[in-house]
Formats: C-alpha cells, structure tokens, sequence
C-alpha cells in the first residue's frame, strides 16, 4: 500500500495565471464536474462534491483571504 505523507506547498502566480486557473474551477463547478489541477508536479483531481469555502485571516496588520477547497480521499 502506497504510503501518504503530509504537504503544503504555496506558489505565487501572475495576476493572467491566477485568473485562467480560478476559470477553470468555475466552469468545473458549474457544470458540476471534477476539477484537475497539477501542484509541485504532482497532479491533483478535485472532485465535484467537494466542500468550498472562503476564509478570512486577519493578525499585526497582515490580511488574507484564502479560497478553499476541502475533500475527503
């Protein structure tokens, strides 16, 4: 059985490149189909009924904002 090992990995895209990928998502999610995405070389398949969610972070005048995608494997 293959082992499964923790990561987090966060990569900076162009402003172009942030918005082709977040079209993709959108026209996934409307059409209720599966989201494919390749992170660090590895590709990642979402699927339709994952959970989304939008989170709000705020601490020593720094602010973020994360768009979420959660699912259970």
């Amino acid at each position: 059985m293959k082992k499964i090992k923790n990561r987090e990995i966060e990569k900076v895209y162009t402003m172009g490149e942030f918005v082709k990928k977040l079209r993709r998502l959108a026209d996934s999610l409307e059409k209720g189909k599966k989201f494919s995405i390749q992170v660090a070389g590895e590709k990642i398949n979402v699927p339709k009924d994952a959970i989304i969610n939008i989170e709000h972070e705020k601490n020593k005048g720094d602010e973020e904002v994360e768009f979420q995608i959660k699912w259970k494997n």
